[in-house]
């Protein structure tokens, strides 16, 4: 077996023809980090650093992880140079995806077929900006007809006016990309900036948010002005689920004290946070929206990394002592059988409960993709064996990129497809299953069974 070859991650012939039939299939993507306004200002790119690593947390926390000077990855020193200091580490990183997906990338979809390392990657950084310089490689081409991009669902915040949206789908000639309402800053009144987010809303909708029922008016405006724009779900991504029973008159008392600017302890936060988050999954259900919970992700715990350069630049973990469980079941009791919820855990100890969880509530509660230090060939093969059983494969929600990279559609699909290919390649050559059988579960699990479960 060669790098990258025909059989790469796939160990059984069954796998081999399981993925021929589903490798061309349209990329539907539910849940990305995409830069739209890149998008739908369509330039070229500037180079091959901008493309493949400027947004890029994984890469970044490799090469720190290999001791590349900050400098080199987030500050001030030229992209020709953060490329080459990539290059000349990137041996190192053989056995992380970062290694293989950034290889897919760059034989898939720029026929460079030589190992990126310090020989090469002034060689690879020339080659690729020659194509990047034309049209072809613009971000809309390259969505379009080179990662086969059916449609897309981007995260944004409750006060945002959706122009890049709209810019994009004209240009496309088609709904390309939809929104996706994340009102995490909204709930989370513990967070920098929570308090300025309110005068957002503010000025956004011309509400004064004076009682917890302005707000709830305010969100429910957001969410109409979703819903009129595409949108199909919600997305939250939350340490554990709060309490949903929580009482209006305390959760009231709560947020009137914190618009005063006045201090209020973590009981109390929560008490907010639980009946506000109800309040939304119910705009989801009358909706019948997807809501998405990304649970367990403990966020910037490296001290050194948070100061210097803020949230969201790596220095997250998960945590397998959290117990989602409690809250989780009264959210799931109180909207059993009327919202579709999508369930994803930062830690692989939690998929048992997960798993079960979903089994227990039916059709309308799904396990989605491996997510995020998951999203690797042995957590994704070792979540869809463990879901195939104990919940049913084909309720599962299907794969997302979660990312901020274009090339994200290409690399992260080929990688989950070809995983799914040989662990139900698996199935039928160990006589667990009928081929035919199997040949209609890929397609769904990998295409049309996505757009239906997210109303694409």
């Amino acid at each position: 077996m060669a790098f990258l070859d025909d059989s790469y991650l796939i160990g059984n012939k069954t796998g081999k023809a399981l993925f021929a039939k589903i490798s061309k299939l349209p990329v539907v993507d539910p849940h990305n980090h995409a830069n739209l306004r890149e998008i739908a200002e369509n330039r070229c790119y500037r180079d091959a650093w901008q493309l493949f690593a400027a947004t890029d947390h994984y890469v970044w926390e490799m090469m720190r992880k290999r001791g590349v000077p900050e400098k080199l990855i987030t500050g001030k020193s030229a992209n020709r140079d953060k490329f080459c200091a990539l290059g000349k580490i990137f041996p190192e990183l053989i056995g992380n995806p970062v290694y293989e997906w950034i290889h897919l990338d760059l034989r898939r979809y720029f026929g460079i077929e030589e190992q990126l390392s310090g020989k090469t990657a002034e060689t690879v950084y020339d080659a690729v900006n020659a194509k990047l310089a034309t049209d072809e490689f613009r971000p809309q081409a390259l969505l379009s007809k080179k990662l086969n991009v059916e449609v897309m669902c981007s995260t944004d915040d409750a006060a945002d006016t959706l122009e890049h949206h709209d810019r994009i789908n004209r240009a496309m000639g088609r709904i390309l990309v939809r929104p996706t309402w994340r009102p995490d800053k909204t709930i989370k009144i513990f967070a920098p900036g929570w308090r300025e987010g309110m005068d957002r809303l503010e000025k956004r909708f011309g509400i004064e948010l004076n009682n917890l029922k302005a707000l709830v008016s305010v969100m429910k405006l957001s969410h109409d002005f979703f819903a009129e724009h595409g949108c199909r779900a919600s997305d939250h991504g939350l340490l554990i689920l709060p309490d949903v029973e929580a009482d209006y008159k305390q959760a009231n008392r709560v947020f009137r004290r914190a618009m005063a600017g006045e201090e209020v302890t973590k009981e109390e936060g929560r008490i907010f946070m639980g009946y506000l988050f109800g309040e939304i999954a119910e705009f989801n259900a009358e909706s019948d929206w997807v809501t998405q919970l990304h649970l367990g992700a403990v966020r910037d715990v490296r001290k050194s990394l948070f100061d210097a350069l803020g949230p969201d630049v790596g220095g997250d973990i998960s945590d397998h002592a959290l117990d989602l469980r409690p809250n989780l079941i009264k959210f799931l009791n109180r909207f059993d059988g009327r919202l579709k919820t999508v369930l994803y855990s930062l830690d692989p100890a939690h998929y048992a409960t997960l798993a079960t969880i979903s089994r227990a509530f039916g059709a309308k509660v799904s396990l989605g993709s491996a997510w995020w230090l998951c999203d690797t060939p042995v957590g994704m093969r070792r979540q869809l064996e463990y879901i195939s059983s104990v919940d049913t494969l084909s309720n599962f929600a299907g794969m997302v990129s979660d990312s901020r990279k274009l090339l994200s559609y290409g690399s992260r699909f080929e990688m989950f497809r070809r995983v799914l290919s040989d662990v139900l390649g698996n199935l039928v050559e160990r006589g667990q299953a009928p081929l035919d059988g199997i040949e209609i579960l890929i397609e769904k699990i990998a295409y049309s069974g996505v757009k239906k479960f997210w109303n694409l």
